[in-house]
Order: structure tokens, then C-alpha cells, then sequence
């Protein structure tokens, strides 16, 4: 048994293996001490480590039909020494498109992340979240007076899917247990009401200046304290522009408030993102914490590998929530 045990930790680095926060719910495997003057000597430093869990954390990985959603979903199909995720699309026409793709079937459920009941089946003997829904914007083909697209959302406005949708998710990690561990892609721009995004699919009322729709960034915004506020362990990741590129190629930055040091780029390739929220669920030093994320311009500074210590250069910092804008409030 004991050889069983050595041989599976030697075929995963233990850098693999941070700290989880909390810690997954299964048992840990206790190591017996072996004789002193029997045992070679890397079964005895194996057997007086401490206990490592080697269990598998099962993540609920919302948008798995999407670009980020999807990446974080084929990067721990990737680890299976870490994690079991079940990648949860909106449709059955994109089920069918990941499994034709090389996914395992049995890895991928159909769930309209809008309907309670749908998502609390799907999340069943999930121990984590991986929130990555989003309102998707898209030309409703008119223009404005000035000549500018008009945008819809014609999937599901931002206050049903950014605030409705991810609140379902996050009271299905409620109900899973307060332990339960939640990390969502969010975005930058939160501090700004008047941020452009949150024009997108914005209509005014009865021409009396009223406004109804769009507001995405203060919909996530209510999503996110939401999270804050729900006693859950979590995690939250506002990245900025995301761009269709090679991910590990960069230095990462972050900071909060829609303020980074550092560089002033904006933008960050979705692959690091979606890496950035796989190491939220294996580093203790990203929990409790809202941030933003960017990255520098490849060729620019050291590409990040050490994600504990990226969590570290928040120095204790969270997004401030009295700064901006509530989805369904107004300052």
C-alpha cells in the first residue's frame, strides 16, 4: 500500500499541489513511519511529510460553451490529477460541438443557467464553482442618430443572466455547503457607471430620459457582493480587454478599482485568464479577494509562473463596493 501511495505522488510534481483553500471534502491519506534502517531513504522522506489530500475537486464550470468559460473547462479536463470538471452549456447543439471536439460526453450537461432548479441538478456533488456566464452583446443591425451599430442581447439581457443567472449559481454552491468554493470572470470597469459597456442594449423609456436594459458591469457588480456577502469562500476576476492569444507568453499584472501598477496596458490574452482561475482554485492567496487583471505586452517584463506569489502583489487588497454603481440602484 505504501508503494501504491509514493508511486502516486511521484507521478505528479508536487508544485502541482498547493495549498486549496478550503481543502476539498474527502480524506487525506496518512503515511505510517517506516523502520529506520530498512527503508530507502526517499520512502523515509515520504513518509514523514505531512498529509497531502489527494483528492480530486469537482467543479461546476459554467459558459463551458464559451471562449474563457470553455478554456478554464479544457484546462482542467487537463489536470485530471486535480479536478473533475462538469462544463455546463446552454444548449444541446453545443454540447454536441464539445463532444465532437474530443470531450468526454459523460463531462459536459445541459443547464440554463437562469432556471434555479436546472443549475442545482448540474452543480449535484460539486465542491467549487467556476462562474464564467456572461450577457453576450452582439449588432441588432439598426444604428443610432449618430451612425454608430445598435447592440442587443439577444441570449439574455445582463440584469437576467449577469445578476439572476449567477445569483442561481452562487445559492447552488450555498446549498452544496458553506465551504463550497466560488471563483467568477468578471470585468474591468466596475468604478465607472458611465462606462461604454454598460450602453450596450441600453433603451430609453417613453423618451422622459428614463433607461431600461443594458448596464452589464452594475448587474455583475450586484452579482459579485452578492458573492461577497453569501459567507462562501471565493474569489473574483476582473480582467480587462480580452484578446484571442496564445496565453503563458506574458507578465501577468493586478491590482483593484480599475487601477494597475506596473504597465498601461489594458488588456490580457483569455488564456491567461482562464489559467489565472484554475490557480484561484489551488492558491490559498487568492481567497476572499476581488481583483483586476492584465497583462504586459508580450516581450515586456517576466512571463508569470508563480501564481502564489502573483496573489501575493495584492498586499491584502480587495475591490472597494461602494465605488460605482449596483445593478438595479443608482447613486
Amino acid at each position: 500500500r505504501l508503494v501504491t501511495v509514493v508511486a502516486s505522488f511521484a507521478s505528479v510534481p508536487l508544485r502541482a499541489r498547493p495549498p486549496s483553500f478550503p481543502p476539498p471534502k474527502t480524506h487525506a491519506v496518512s503515511h505510517r513511519r517506516l523502520p529506520t534502517m530498512r527503508a530507502p531513504l526517499p520512502l523515509l522522506l515520504m513518509a514523514t511529510m505531512p498529509a497531502l489530500s489527494l483528492a480530486v475537486r469537482r467543479v461546476f464550470v459554467s459558459g463551458a460553451g464559451g471562449q474563457t468559460g470553455q478554456s478554464v473547462f479544457r484546462k482542467m479536463l487537463a489536470r485530471p490529477e486535480l479536478f473533475q470538471p462538469v462544463g455546463v452549456v446552454r444548449s444541446e447543439a453545443r454540447r454536441q460541438e464539445l463532444i465532437a471536439s474530443g470531450v468526454p460526453p459523460a463531462t459536459v450537461v445541459v443547464a440554463d443557467v437562469t432556471d434555479a432548479a436546472a443549475v442545482a441538478a448540474a452543480a449535484a456533488g460539486c465542491d467549487a464553482f467556476a462562474i464564467c456566464t456572461s450577457a453576450k452583446p452582439s449588432p441588432t443591425g439598426a444604428t443610432s442618430e449618430a451612425g454608430r451599430p445598435v447592440f442587443g442581447f439577444p441570449a439574455g439581457n445582463p440584469e437576467l443572466v449577469d445578476w439572476l443567472g449567477q445569483k442561481n449559481q452562487i445559492d447552488a454552491a450555498k446549498l452544496a455547503g458553506l465551504d463550497t468554493l466560488v471563483v467568477i470572470c468578471s470585468s474591468m470597469g466596475g468604478t465607472d457607471p458611465n462606462h461604454p459597456l454598460n450602453a450596450l442594449g441600453r433603451r430609453e423609456d417613453l423618451g422622459d430620459g428614463s433607461t431600461r436594459g443594458g448596464d452589464i458591469l452594475k448587474w455583475k457588480r450586484k452579482a459579485e457582493l452578492y458573492l461577497v456577502e453569501s459567507g462562501l469562500p471565493y474569489c473574483i476576476v476582473h480582467p480587462g480587454g480580452l484578446l484571442n492569444e496564445p496565453g503563458g507568453k506574458r507578465e501577468l499584472c493586478v491590482g483593484v478599482d480599475d487601477s494597475i501598477t506596473g504597465t498601461a496596458n489594458r488588456s490580457v490574452p483569455r488564456e491567461d485568464v482562464a489559467e489565472v482561475i484554475v490557480q484561484a482554485m489551488l492558491h490559498a492567496g487568492f481567497q476572499k479577494r476581488s481583483f483586476d487583471l492584465v497583462s504586459k505586452p508580450e516581450g515586456d517584463g517576466q512571463v508569470t509562473t508563480d501564481f502564489a506569489q502573483l496573489a501575493a502583489s495584492l498586499e491584502g487588497r480587495s475591490c472597494d463596493y461602494t465605488l460605482g454603481e449596483i445593478g438595479g440602484t443608482a447613486k
